[in-house]
């Protein structure tokens, strides 16, 4: 099972790359927002609202918390905020 997930901000935003099958083993792929963003099979997670719902369920399933590795900040806007906005799609 994994327990680390990179977490990528830019000046003034976060998010954290999940792969989109342990989202819906978690029970929560219909409760993130489109505040998220996705490409391919990943799904970064907005810091505000989704990233904590992400990690509520993790606890719970798991019973401890998801390590959050943070990566360098980017000085410019992220490159995920190009990705296409997080659906069921």
């Amino acid at each position: 099972m994994k327990t680390s997930f990179k977490f990528y901000s830019d000046p003034s935003h976060g998010w954290v790359k999940v792969d989109r099958p342990l989202l819906v083993s978690l029970g929560i792929i219909d409760k993130i927002t489109a505040y998220s963003y996705q490409r391919g099979d990943f799904v970064y997670l907005e810091e505000d609202q989704d990233l904590s719902t992400f990690c509520d369920a993790f606890v719970t399933k798991y019973g401890k918390e998801p390590v959050l590795v943070h990566m360098p900040q980017s000085n410019n806007q992220s490159r995920i905020t190009n990705y296409q906005r997080f659906g069921r799609a």
